[in-house]
């Protein structure tokens, strides 16, 4: 098909987000370099700032093309239920009697295990946690594996390595980890009720071979750095007590700082994981589990003593960047639908990891459920590939960038820096595409 002039203009302005995204640093350093706008740099600097950024420069772009009419109906068309659902559940999710809850679940497991404490923990984080995301959904467990990683294990300085190697394990298993059931993963969600993949579809052909590969690749990463991390059993008990709510992002207390407050109520936790199952049953339904939220908003302030401060801050800015991905996206679909049916089941595996490193692997496995006629192979690489490569960048997976937000102050100038990011990933990449392609 021929390109119109707004899609040419959408696949250039998608091109220059995606660079933007790898060039944050290089913003933060004009904004120490260049006080005087120091406040433009560090808000190009922001990395969840990039997609809605050019998101707005392309709606700009189509208001004087097209005028407001098409301009309007485009937004119109687009869908923020994910955006909308993702802000949702992060604030619902990391607020301390859920933290609380989590991390007593994972304390306990790791108390079973034959380990050192920290190590064990560690373990747990990395793999227990995402691989919960398939029953609570990505999001939700990228914000309890993120926060209880930055209150136990970063409550500390560690080596930048580990640090990376952390994030990229996180990632990747978020992505994969989800796979258990047909409606907690994105890219799955997408296609699950069009290419009717049930419960028992998903265990026999994703689940098993993920939680093998979350397994290898959490236990990789304790053994590598397994002198590293004692301090995180001792930390655990603080952070699950619910601290690290409070501190926000880009907080630099250290966990244990303050008083741990506290223990909160099991009535208190049971209402709230209420909530929390109940935004991720009517996943579909924004006006249902917005109406839910706003429920809880009134149920936390109620009951604020046994609360943190909500990070409405940290899921409004992820929310933004998915909302720009969507709307940036849309227009992508003239060039990467050809790319994908070009390929046979095999390379289209490949072709869907790679893809996925520069654009939102729901997106992609999106695309492939308008295609009829798909053959069984071709829509199991599809949906392999785009999970497998779901940690290779921020934009790939949408929880990632509520990882980020709640990691990212921990780093050094506060920010992941994104080819770090891509490089701590690789090798657990590969293990998840040795399980999707070799077992």
């Amino acid at each position: 098909m021929t390109p119109t002039t707004i899609q040419l203009v959408g696949a250039a302005l998608f091109a220059v987000a995606l660079i933007h995204t790898f060039s944050t640093k290089f913003f933060e350093r004009l904004a120490h370099s260049q006080p005087r706008h120091a406040g433009l740099w560090h808000l190009l600097g922001e990395v969840e700032i990039v997609f809605g950024f050019w998101a707005m420069v392309l709606m700009l772009f189509m208001f004087g093309i097209e005028g407001k009419a098409s301009a309007t109906h485009y937004l119109d068309t687009r869908n923020f239920t994910e955006p909308m659902f993702v802000f949702a559940i992060m604030v619902i999710a990391g607020t301390r009697p859920i933290l609380q809850f989590a991390g007593t679940v994972v304390r306990l497991a790791a108390t079973a295990m034959p380990l050192p404490r920290g190590m064990a923990m560690y373990f747990m984080v990395l793999a227990l946690v995402p691989l919960l995301g398939s029953f609570i959904t990505e999001p939700a467990a990228m914000t309890l594996a993120a926060l209880m990683l930055r209150d136990t294990l970063f409550s500390q300085p560690v080596s930048r390595r580990l640090m990376y190697a952390t994030v990229g394990v996180l990632f990747v298993n978020i992505s994969i980890g989800g796979t258990l059931t047909p409606f907690a993963a994105p890219p799955v969600l997408m296609v699950a009720s069009a290419w009717n993949w049930d419960m028992s579809f998903m265990l026999t052909h994703f689940g098993w071979k993920s939680a093998l590969a979350v397994c290898v690749n959490a236990a990789v990463a304790a053994l590598v750095f397994r002198k590293q991390l004692g301090h995180m059993g001792q930390a655990a008990s603080v952070a699950s007590a619910g601290t690290g709510g409070a501190q926000g992002t880009e907080g630099t207390e250290e966990a244990g700082s303050v008083a741990p407050p506290a223990k909160v109520p099991a009535s208190i936790i049971a209402v709230q994981l209420m909530f929390l199952v109940g935004v991720v049953v009517f996943a579909h339904h924004p006006a249902v589990f917005m109406g839910l939220f706003l429920f809880f908003m009134g149920f936390a302030t109620a009951y604020s003593a046994h609360q943190d401060r909500l990070i409405l801050k940290e899921a409004l800015l992820v929310a933004f960047f998915l909302a720009g991905l969507v709307v940036l996206g849309g227009q992508q679909q003239w060039w990467l639908q050809p790319v994908l049916l070009a390929m046979d089941a095999d390379a289209v595996y490949f072709g869907a990891t790679a893809l996925t490193a520069i654009t939102d692997n729901a997106a992609l496995t999106y695309l492939g459920s308008l295609v009829p006629g798909l053959s069984e192979p071709f829509k199991l690489a599809l949906v392999a590939g785009a999970v497998t490569g779901g940690g290779l960048t921020v934009i790939a997976n949408a929880p990632n960038p509520a990882g980020v937000a709640i990691l990212r102050g921990r780093f050094e100038d506060q920010t992941i820096h994104p080819l770090g990011l891509l490089m701590a990933a690789l090798p657990p990449t590969v293990v998840a595409m040795l399980a999707f392609r070799v077992l």
